[in-house]
């Protein structure tokens, strides 16, 4: 079972689940995949990649990160996440 954070929105889950799914996308394919505002996708990869659940190898890119396959899998409580600056 995933262990949410209280930082962590509904969106999140369908972001990660996509990534992994599909390998890397860009907030764009993200967006359309989900049927959500393109901004508001960036803001949230963004935070994700703050938090260490994505990578982002290329400008506008993003990956699913070892903690984020693990957070998927129910194997990381989103919890201890820190955010990095």
């Amino acid at each position: 079972m995933r262990q949410r954070a209280e930082w962590m929105k509904p969106v999140d889950d369908q972001i990660l689940e996509f990534l992994e799914d599909s390998g890397a996308g860009t907030p764009q394919s993200i967006a359309d995949a989900l049927d959500r505002n393109n901004d508001y996708i960036g803001v949230r990869c963004r935070e994700l990649t703050s938090r260490g659940f994505l990578s982002r190898p290329a400008r506008g890119l993003y990956r699913v990160t070892e903690n984020g396959s693990a957070y998927l899998r129910g194997d990381f409580d989103a919890s201890d996440a820190n955010k990095s600056e």
